[in-house]
């Protein structure tokens, strides 16, 4: 159960950085109020580096089923461990998103914009057209993940030493390709916060825009899958 534990606790860590970086930055009467993008995108980026250096030795590291279904995909991990992974990776991003709603609850009840509690959680983009929005996705994701079939040890994943590097393609994934629709770059990032928003006691929260969830699946699985073939056909091992 090491391997579970370490998806858990790595993508927990990846939200508590994550969203809570969100929240210090929008929500109400923080130290960190309106900040800004580029503290967004530096809070993601630790979050990554911290996640995957606590998961790496036990379990490798994907903490984001786009990861795991690519290393499946280019024969670097067993398909057979990977729904005891997504589901690590799914509870550990519920988990991670309740403490800062823990850590931030004071200021969710003197926040008043409903979206900005929304974003705490997961993604909304700026101009909503869906299929622009799962291309955005689609090309953020590729990055990451052909960047990350590189790095990955056979039958595992990622090793301590690529925290700081994997770490930075987020940041540059961040800083590039974010503005459209925020990055998720990762199903369970995404689902998995906006389950928690749905279900927490939030005042004055709006609905948890279910309409879009399927977008911040679907993009990061299809980006994953067209850098797993890309790997494959073109320099992979």
């Amino acid at each position: 159960m090491k391997p579970f534990f370490a998806e858990f606790f790595g993508t927990a860590i990846l939200m508590a950085f994550g969203c809570g970086v969100v929240a210090n930055v929008l929500l109400s009467k923080t130290k960190g109020n309106n900040s800004g993008w580029i503290v967004i995108t530096f809070g993601w980026a630790i979050g990554v580096f911290t996640g995957v250096l606590i998961a790496a030795p036990f379990s490798g590291a994907h903490i984001n089923p786009a990861v795991t279904l690519a290393l499946v995909l280019a024969n670097k991990f067993s398909v057979a461990k990977m729904p005891l992974y997504i589901c690590a990776q799914m509870l550990g991003a519920m988990f991670g998103a309740s403490l800062v709603w823990l850590a931030y609850k004071k200021h969710f009840d003197v926040t008043e914009d409903n979206d900005s509690k929304l974003a705490v959680f997961c993604t909304i983009p700026n101009i909503r057209s869906y299929w622009y929005n799962v291309l955005t996705e689609i090309i953020g994701t590729y990055a990451l993940v052909l960047a990350v079939l590189y790095m990955a040890e056979p039958d595992v994943g990622l090793g301590a030493l690529n925290a700081l590097p994997v770490a930075l393609v987020v940041l540059g994934i961040g800083l590039s390709l974010g503005g459209p629709t925020g990055y998720a770059i990762n199903p369970a990032r995404d689902l998995g916060p906006r389950i928690m928003h749905f279900f927490l006691p939030i005042p004055g929260k709006r609905d948890s825009d279910w309409k879009y969830s399927w977008v911040p699946i679907l993009g990061p699985m299809t980006g994953a899958a067209l850098a797993a073939v890309m790997f494959i056909l073109f320099g992979g091992s």
